[in-house]
């Protein structure tokens, strides 16, 4: 096994190519003079002792065991050679992502203030929107975007809260002074996944290593759902001592099934579909074999659009018919609320550091990536001229899907883009190329650098909670930019140090 110091010495801290394809970010092991990092020396004294066939052992264990455990996602459209199947295995980097305890705590208190003010724009733009009277945001970015909301006008909800569950994607990248530092890259609020590959990498990692947590003060995360369950129920509109909480989710065939299912055990309630429920005099009730039961908290895994046929999509049969009648009455509570995701729109993130000047009166603690808006002339133009060595993206796109990476695509692939791009310039943001550093990971030839990011999640209910950590996405394929598991990333352990 080679050693860091040895391997990485020709990488700078911030090291590494562009990773805005929703994921290369991070640090890397070493610094600048090649010499291991303070908060990895222990970690790295114990993998130089570490046999490669050890390693690779374990690595084919904890696939055998997240294949046993059922721990995949489905990618639509995939399928099989056969012409069967498209569930596929999210890959386990056997190599932890290690964060130090300052760095976190400094991470922590941004991203509190950045879902607080988020938060606080949900509401003002769905009653007062003075936000709009200020002329901070243009009307029509928000009045007339796909996931604005008009039936959610003037309804209040429980502690003002419309995102209780937050997950804000951050890269590392080297700022003006040559430091590292994280960046918000992505905020995702509708319905963000990935907590149940966060804490199943925990378990992995604890089963195959058990002596490093006994030499590493790592920080639990183990903890997570009893933080969520507290969330939710302190989002019950109603003063019930023993509000019922459940998790809505599509069906088996969605790709983040298994999270729906390990999030619903977890917690210890109940996992059910749109046909399982039924309003009722205004109220939503799910049916058991005990006759139905009031049901006052909707953790939804599932879009607006699906959630109610009277309201939304006629033909859906993924929700329930009468639940926005009964959630506008303030008889149930919807997690994330109806409407949340016309704020984790691309082309609304550009905006947040003016939010949080707008709302608290405070300087942003976490930058967002420099941004181009294509809906701007003089930006467009700029875009057009630097299609290659920009990252594009689709406002509404996900999943790394609907984006071009410039310096990781050919002549044509841009030429395409750019077309796209000026048939709907409102539809694209544009970033630039940055100097992201990187992570150990443990691939086929051994120990090398790769991209990735880390998702935090943050619980907003009656007080802003989070588990010291999040999930760490990683490119797998020397010189990807893209983590996605969808495009073939996988994920890795993230250890958050105590003091």
């Amino acid at each position: 096994m080679q050693k860091f110091d040895e391997m990485y010495e020709t990488l700078p801290e911030s090291g590494g190519s562009e990773s805005q394809a929703q994921g290369a970010g991070g640090q890397s092991q070493s610094q600048s003079d090649g010499k291991v990092r303070a908060h990895y020396e222990a970690y790295a004294r114990w993998l130089s002792r570490q046999p490669d066939e050890a390693m690779r052992l374990r690595r084919d264990e904890a696939e055998v065991i997240f294949r046993r455990v059922g721990i995949t996602f489905a990618v639509y459209g995939d399928k099989d050679e056969d012409g069967s199947g498209n569930e596929r295995l999210i890959p386990f980097d056997v190599i932890p992502r290690i964060i130090p305890a300052d760095e976190w705590a400094s991470m922590k208190e941004g991203l509190e203030q950045r879902v607080n003010v988020l938060n606080r724009f949900m509401h003002d733009i769905y009653h007062d929107q003075e936000i709009i009277k200020a002329g901070i945001i243009p009307a029509d970015q928000i009045l007339n975007n796909a996931q604005f909301r008009p039936e959610m006008m003037g309804v209040d909800l429980p502690n003002k809260v419309y995102s209780h569950i937050s997950g804000v994607d951050m890269v590392r990248a080297a700022n003006a002074e040559g430091k590292g530092e994280y960046y918000v890259l992505e905020d995702n609020l509708r319905v963000p996944s990935g907590v149940s590959y966060m804490m199943e990498d925990r378990k992995m990692m604890m089963r195959l290593f058990p002596d490093l947590f006994s030499s590493h003060r790592v920080a639990p995360v183990a903890h997570y759902p009893d933080l969520l369950l507290e969330t939710l129920r302190a989002s019950s509109p109603e003063t019930t001592a023993d509000p019922t909480v459940v998790v809505l989710t599509p069906g088996m065939y969605n790709s983040a099934y298994f999270e729906h299912a390990f999030v619903a055990q977890q917690m210890g309630v109940e996992l059910v579909e749109g046909q399982d429920l039924f309003v009722k005099n205004g109220f939503v009730y799910m049916r058991t074999t005990r006759g139905p039961k009031r049901v006052d908290v909707i953790y939804r895994r599932i879009d607006d659009d699906f959630l109610d046929p009277d309201v939304f999509r006629p033909t859906s049969t993924l929700g329930c018919a009468g639940l926005m009648d009964a959630y506008r009455a303030g008889h149930v509570a919807i997690c994330n609320a109806v409407g949340t995701g016309v704020a984790d729109d691309k082309s609304i993130y550009p905006y947040v550091p003016q939010m949080i000047e707008f709302y608290l009166g405070q300087k942003p603690i976490l930058n967002n990536v420099p941004t181009y808006m294509c809906r701007k002339p003089e930006d467009l133009k700029y875009v057009m001229a630097n299609l290659k060595d920009l990252v594009v993206k689709e406002v509404h796109g996900a999943g790394g899907y609907g984006m071009l990476v410039g310096p990781a695509s050919t002549k044509k692939e841009i030429e395409a883009f750019g077309k796209a791009v000026l048939a709907n310039p409102s539809g694209y943001i544009a970033q630039p190329t940055l100097s992201l550093s990187t992570c150990p990971t443990y691939t086929e030839s051994g120990v090398a650098p790769r991209h990735i990011d880390l998702r935090p999640f943050v619980l907003t209910g009656k007080e802003v909670q989070m588990v010291p950590g999040g999930l760490t996405r990683v490119a797998l394929k020397a010189g990807s930019l893209v983590v996605n598991s969808s495009q073939g990333g996988g994920t890795k352990d993230t250890w958050i140090l105590e003091v």
